[in-house]
């Protein structure tokens, strides 16, 4: 996959965020809040060094929305890759569940613990706010990733692709597996999910274009990002809507629990299945016909590119406003955007032509 080494560029000014209240601690002891302390300004203020020579043994925590998520596994050990080349500390912690308010404990235990930084792919872009605006508070970085929280609970955003990219990305494979006619579903995650609803309402956006107008989306259903869960909500799609053409699933939990229920089915070769997904997770529905194509991007890579974002902000070569550079190890050069934004790049799209060239 590409690794996008070039710059990316992209406009608007960032609101920083005001933080003079501060919220009462769960015990345990805290950071200097000082901007010498972290090596740079903290809270997107202050002026960025971006000759600053990068810190060695800083501690970074990546919380996931719920471990052993198959995707979420393969972002936190890009996570884990950078900081071994960065020489600091990489610590895993999460959730079992990806329910609203499952990582406000987790974000309070990394207060008490003194981390540098932490990696946080929000479940519900405001349930952790108080708790990320305490770590700040402390002298704690706040990089999110995947999935966005508050932009005034965090200093910088790592997203995958433009939220306008992948919506569109979305639809034109959907479109094209219905034959540009017919009724399309959702197979989402949470229904916070900050990212999986911004990618739906671009969706919907593009859905309401004359060029789309024979496309009708008929449901979105909730998978919870649970195995079982999205398998059920898939089956009960195909029954509520005998006519459905395409199921669009924008993670890769639902995408994978779709295919395997269509994939042994009546509805195979029937019912196309699109969205999001890894290569070695979809590779046998691709090879038996259950899945014609889908799209992702090298979910390895946004953790990797969290982590040198995480060190930079600590080492004060980035504050978190826009137009800030950094290098980012074997991805290259980045610049931030809008509202804290630094976007990996474009998703590739997969099929029986390309899939064997990819492993992870």
């Amino acid at each position: 996959m590409s690794r996008f080494r070039t710059t990316r560029v992209l406009t608007a000014l960032l609101s920083a965020a005001s933080l003079a209240v501060a919220l009462t601690a769960c015990g345990g002891t805290t950071k200097n809040d000082s901007s010498d302390d972290q090596g740079g300004g903290s809270q997107a203020t202050g002026t960025a060094d971006p000759e600053a020579e990068l810190q060695e043994g800083v501690k970074m925590a990546f919380l996931p929305k719920q471990l052993n998520n198959p995707y979420s596994d393969i972002e936190v050990s890009g996570g884990e890759e950078a900081l071994g080349e960065l020489k600091g500390e990489y610590k895993l912690v999460g959730p079992n569940d990806a329910s609203a308010s499952s990582q406000v404990s987790y974000i309070n235990t990394l207060i008490q613990q003194q981390q540098d930084v932490i990696g946080i792919a929000a479940n519900d872009p405001n349930a952790v706010c108080p708790s990320l605006n305490q770590a700040r508070s402390s002298g704690i970085k706040v990089v999110a990733f995947d999935s966005d929280a508050a932009k005034d609970c965090r200093d910088v955003f790592i997203n995958q692709a433009t939220t306008q990219g992948i919506g569109e990305k979305l639809v034109e494979m959907a479109s094209k597996l219905a034959g540009g006619s017919g009724e399309i579903a959702i197979l989402s995650a949470t229904a916070n999910a900050t990212n999986q609803n911004a990618w739906i309402d671009v969706m919907k956006t593009e859905l309401a274009k004359p060029e789309n107008k024979d496309l009708k989306l008929v449901k979105i259903a909730y998978g919870n990002d649970e195995d079982q869960k999205s398998f059920q909500e898939a089956q009960g799609l195909l029954q509520s809507y005998p006519n459905l053409k395409v199921i669009v699933s924008p993670t890769t939990v639902g995408i994978a629990a779709a295919s395997r229920y269509v994939s042994s089915s009546n509805y195979k070769g029937k019912v196309a299945i699109t969205g999001l997904g890894t290569p070695n997770q979809m590779r046998e529905y691709i090879k038996d016909g259950t899945v014609k194509e889908f799209a992702l991007w090298n979910p390895a890579d946004i953790g990797y590119l969290a982590a040198y974002a995480g060190v930079a902000l600590v080492s004060g070569q980035i504050t978190g406003k826009e137009g800030e550079k950094f290098e980012a190890g074997k991805l290259g050069e980045y610049e931030i955007g809008a509202d804290g934004e630094i976007v990996l790049g474009p998703p590739t799209v997969f099929d029986a032509n390309n899939i064997d060239d990819f492993d992870f």
